[in-house]
């Protein structure tokens, strides 16, 4: 087995907060201080997760409560998946956790029908999206 396909895949992201600090104080830049570059209310978001596979990109945005997404993030997702080299799954749900209530995804410039799914129905999704990045399958959300 390669070890790009192991089960438990590579996780750079291990943080000992007793250890080190806080995470988000200690390495999350600063974001806000760069608000006067841009015009009106516009200004960096964060991303919660991103990865590529054959010039496609999956990205997470992890909601903790979410009746609507603002109407800016609403509009960028669309704009960045209308080219369908980007795809946006939003997942609602406990972070602490990772009790996940609902997810729907970005493909097309269009975003699906909210669905209740728990974490495993989280990574079937992205299961789905690798297997339509790597081999070119049906996209399924």
């Amino acid at each position: 087995m390669a070890s790009s396909d192991k089960k438990a895949g590579f996780n750079p992201l291990r943080w000992d907060c007793d250890k080190y600090g806080c995470f988000n104080i200690k390495r999350r830049p600063k974001i806000e201080v760069f608000s006067d570059c841009f015009p009106g209310r516009i200004n960096f978001g964060d991303v919660d997760g991103i990865v590529e596979i054959n010039g496609k990109g999956l990205m997470l945005e992890w909601k903790s409560d979410c009746k609507k997404l603002p109407l800016g993030q609403q509009i960028m997702y669309e704009r960045l998946t209308d080219t369908q080299k980007i795809t946006v799954i939003v997942v609602i749900g406990d972070p602490e956790t990772m009790v996940c209530r609902e997810a729907f995804v970005f493909f097309g410039g269009k975003e699906t029908d909210r669905s209740s799914v728990d974490l495993e129905g989280v990574k079937l999704i992205m299961l789905r999206w690798v297997k339509w990045a790597r081999y070119g399958a049906k996209h399924e959300a």
